[in-house]
């Protein structure tokens, strides 16, 4: 899998309105940091790349493997496929749980 956590990270705080300065102050970093992780000089931990995820509201998977500039987040045909199975299978009690774990989202 291709990491494009750079190119993203620099696409989404630009897509946002954050500078680089803002969105070091959040992180709790120097701002030459945000600028080596857009440009690829520098990793991130695992819990940093978490937190931006937050800030930028970008599941970190998203974040990391997905090209965001280029990105269709519509569901592709065997994913759909596979939900619809998997919710097939569940009871009536688990799909009202479902549902309200995502009505207590909105």
């Amino acid at each position: 899998m291709q990491n494009y956590f750079s190119s993203n990270l620099e696409y989404l705080r630009k897509k946002y309105g954050i500078s680089k300065s803002e969105l070091a102050k959040k992180m709790n970093v120097n701002q030459s940091t945000i600028s080596r992780w857009e440009n690829g000089q520098m990793g991130i931990t695992v819990d940093k790349a978490y937190d931006l995820s937050i800030i930028l509201n970008t599941p970190l998977p998203i974040l990391v493997g997905k090209d965001l500039k280029n990105y269709n987040p519509e569901v592709s045909r065997s994913e759909s496929d596979f939900i619809k199975e998997k919710i097939d299978k569940l009871n009536d009690n688990q799909k009202d749980a479902i549902i309200n774990i995502i009505d207590n989202m909105k």
